[in-house]
């Protein structure tokens, strides 16, 4: 007989108190119900079941392995309703964090694609400039930039930016060109305020080890856009993403400020509560932002 449905008829005797009523929740006939129970016995060679006349109740050994089994059904039950979910179209309400500056840039332009192909999810994007806690915060899903702090998440590369050291030509012409790290001492930096570790700029000095530039900044922002037109009208020199800057840096806007150094490159993610398969909405975002993101990145944009 198959194991899966002895066990269901052991727990369902277990859970009704007696075969008769067994026999109603499972739709079958009483007789089945006890042949199922029989032959669960006989194959674990051990009573499962008390019977009497007037009642029906589990042994030691039946309460034992009714724990189990209740487990392995509930497993099972769940197993086939992943599978039927898993097939449906996706719905419902997506609800996804990203910083600012991506999702203004990037991430607002596109979105109308997204909800034309799959009318019947709805998106809820909160822009931020901190690290949200998914789950307790009730966060589907978020794009992160960089370097992903919580390994428990899962995570799926959509593609890479670039960050550069950038000034506008006037503000080089102003103040020259610094030729090493150390020159920055001398020049008016713009810093990002929301960083964790405060105003430092951890970049990749020619020998390629990382430096920590902790230069106090003449201007903090908790904006990179702010920071990139700060920099445009010359105030000074910015570190930001190739997600930003590229089109300043194509209209002659702003130079790469130090172009002999190494180029430090970061991945954008998007990341999702950890579970063994991401629900349809979830699933179908994160292959769409794949596929919107395939040709950006890390200098194209």
């Amino acid at each position: 007989m198959d194991r899966l449905t002895e066990m269901e008829a052991f727990a369902t005797v277990v859970d009704q108190g007696g075969f008769t009523d067994a026999a109603k929740k499972m739709g079958i006939s009483k007789s089945a119900v006890s042949k199922h129970v029989s032959s669960l016995e006989a194959r674990l060679g051990a009573r499962l079941l008390n019977r009497t006349t007037r009642r029906v109740s589990p042994t030691e050994i039946g309460l034992a392995y009714y724990d189990r089994a209740r487990r392995v059904l509930t497993d099972a039950g769940e197993a086939d309703a992943l599978v039927t979910s898993m097939q449906a179209a996706p719905s419902g309400q997506l609800r996804i964090s990203v910083a600012t500056d991506f999702g203004v840039n990037h991430l607002s332009p596109v979105l109308g694609d997204f909800l034309a192909t799959y009318p019947d999810i709805s998106v809820n994007m909160v822009l931020n400039n901190r690290y949200v806690e998914l789950i307790s915060e009730g966060f589907d899903l978020a794009v992160r930039i960089g370097e992903l702090e919580d390994s428990s998440l899962r995570a799926r590369k959509l593609t890479e930016t670039k960050m550069r050291m950038i000034a506008s030509p006037a503000y080089l012409e102003k103040y020259g060109r610094p030729k090493r790290l150390d020159d920055l001492n001398e020049h008016k930096l713009l810093h990002y305020s929301n960083q964790a570790n405060g105003s430092v700029w951890k970049v990749s000095a020619p020998s390629g080890e990382k430096r920590q530039i902790r230069t106090a900044g003449w201007l903090s922002v908790n904006d990179g856009q702010s920071l990139l037109n700060a920099a445009k009208s010359g105030l000074g020199i910015a570190y930001l993403p190739s997600f930003l800057y590229a089109d300043a840096m194509k209209n002659g806007e702003i130079e790469d400020v130090i172009p002999d150094l190494p180029v430090d490159t970061q991945g954008i993610y998007a990341v999702y509560p950890p579970g063994r398969f991401p629900q349809p909405k979830v699933r179908a975002f994160i292959d769409f932002l794949v596929d919107a993101f395939s040709e950006k990145g890390p200098e194209s944009w």
